[in-house]
Order: structure tokens, then sequence, then C-alpha cells
């Protein structure tokens, strides 16, 4: 038993070292393909969390700039509790802006140390008596003229921004993802053929004196599962650029304050990388499993 693993150990570290460079670009190519995957996921659970605060029939938000004066923030109160337009509101201050914002990132401590309270724009959530979008629309605009306001986001609108945006980006990534694993299996698959065909002779002895198809083809799977895997691998760390760069660009920017809910929970991507492993791994396999059942019978 020991003598078979070493002999599957060897093997397949001989032909991966012996067609080092398709080994070497059937990697990289499932590497840049599950990359793309694992970025496509995130962005669709960053745009899920932007548009959390949109619960409980609220349908637009009144984002106050930060050193709104009190006479301006009295102001919009005042509308609010007189207007029979609207149904009901919730006022976020600053102190529970910041409080949301730490619940939001309480796994990323750097983002919320370069935070205070008092750069927090506190809003007014409000649920308007009739939802009507054209209605909705309308005091947004007239809220949007009031002093003291920076941006008004309804509900409508900045749900449908935020997922046009993460549907056009992630299916931008899901199929050039979808091509290139594509690419990447008949890499893969041309890789094991290559190391077959290098090995035709010693294959065709070994069926002589014996060996079972399955002790020929093992070493072959484990080679191109070893390029799925190592692929996956090096697909990881580019999620956690993808989490600190490219999302942290919307969580620090001041420009929408919307998209400061634009992030993803460490557990995500950590979730999402235990599953590139598995495509990777899935990717070689099939691969391999491929190219080898062709030459059983050698």
């Amino acid at each position: 038993m020991l003598y078979r693993l070493w002999y599957y150990v060897r093997e397949t570290l001989v032909s991966l070292w012996r067609n080092l460079s398709l080994t070497l670009a059937a990697i990289l190519t499932v590497a840049i393909s599950l990359s793309l995957v694992g970025a496509s996921l995130l962005i669709r659970e960053g745009a899920a969390r932007a548009t959390a605060q949109f619960q409980e029939g609220v349908e637009f938000i009144v984002f106050m700039v930060a050193d709104a004066s009190p006479e301006q923030d009295a102001a919009i109160r005042n509308v609010l509790d007189s207007s029979p337009a609207v149904s009901g509101y919730t006022y976020v201050d600053k102190a529970a802006a910041y409080e949301e914002f730490q619940r939001l990132f309480a796994d990323k401590p750097e983002l919320i140390e370069s935070v205070t309270p008092a750069v927090m724009p506190p809003s007014y959530r409000i649920v308007p008596a009739n939802p009507d979008a054209g209605n909705v629309a309308e005091m947004a605009r007239q809220f949007g003229e009031q002093p003291g306001v920076k941006e008004v986001a309804t509900a409508t609108e900045a749900i449908r921004q935020i997922e046009d945006f993460s549907t056009r980006v992630s299916q931008a990534l899901l199929v050039a993802a979808v091509v290139l694993v594509g690419v990447s299996t008949l890499l893969i698959l041309n890789t094991v053929f290559t190391a077959i065909g290098a090995r035709r002779q010693e294959i065709e002895v070994m069926k002589l004196v014996g060996a079972t198809n399955w002790f020929i083809r093992i070493p072959f799977m484990l080679e191109g599962t070893i390029h799925g895997l190592a692929g996956a691998a090096l697909a990881i760390p580019a999620l956690y650029v993808v989490d600190s760069q490219v999302l942290a660009y919307f969580q620090e920017s001041d420009a929408v304050p919307l998209f400061r809910g634009f992030a993803v929970p460490d557990g995500f991507v950590w979730d999402t990388s235990i599953w590139l492993l598995v495509i990777g791994g899935l990717v070689g396999m099939i691969g391999s499993a491929v190219a080898v059942t062709r030459f059983t019978d050698v």
C-alpha cells in the first residue's frame, strides 16, 4: 500500500517537472479564471449588503451634510413631522451611523480606525404614505433642494444602480471566467495527453505485466488535480486584493454614502476560497480524466 502511494506521488511529480512549461500555463490559466469567478461573487455579495438599509418600507434616505446646523436639521424634521405624505421616518444620527458602520465592517478594524463619528453623515430614513415611484421621486427632489442636505437616495434608483452595476460587472467577469475555465480544462487535458504520449512505451510495458487501468490512470489524474488546486490556491490571494482594494474604494468614498455598505465579511471571502479550491480540483480532475480515459487500452 505504501509502495503504491509512493509510486503515485513520484510519478506525478516527475510528470509535472517533465512538462513544466505546460504545467505552469495550465496553473496560471486556472488561477486567472477562478480569480474572476471569485471577484464576481464578492461584488454580488457587496451589492446585497449595500442595499440592506432599505428595509421595513424605507423608500428613500435623506443624507445630511456632516456639519449641518441645528436649524437645517430642525427644518427637515418639521417637514417630516407635519407632512401627510410621510408615513414615518427614522433619524440616524452620527453616533448611530458610526455604530452601523462598525457593524458592517466589524471584521475590518483598520477601516473602522480610519473613520470617526464626526465625519459620518446623519440621515433620515423615510417611509412615504404613497410608495408610488413617481411620488417618491418628487419627494426626494423636494428634500434634495433643502439646505443642509447632501444627497437623497431613493430605494428604486439606488437599488437599480447598485444591482445594475453588480450585474453588469459580474456577468462580464463570469463570461470571461467560463471561457477561461474551458481553456484551462483543455490545457490540463493537453498537458496530461502530452505526458501520456511521452510514456506510451512505458505504459505498454506496464499493461503487458498486468498493471490495471486505474493503476496507470491515477498518477495522471493526480497531475491534473494538482494543476487545478494550484491554480485555485493562486486565485485566493486575488480575492483578498479585491476585498481590500476594490471594495474598499467604495467603502471609503464620500461621494455616495450608500456605497459605504459595499462590503463583504471575512467569512464570506473564506467560504468563497473553499469553493474555488473545490472548483479548481474538479476542473483539473475532469480534464485529466478525459485524457486518460482515451488511453486505457494502449
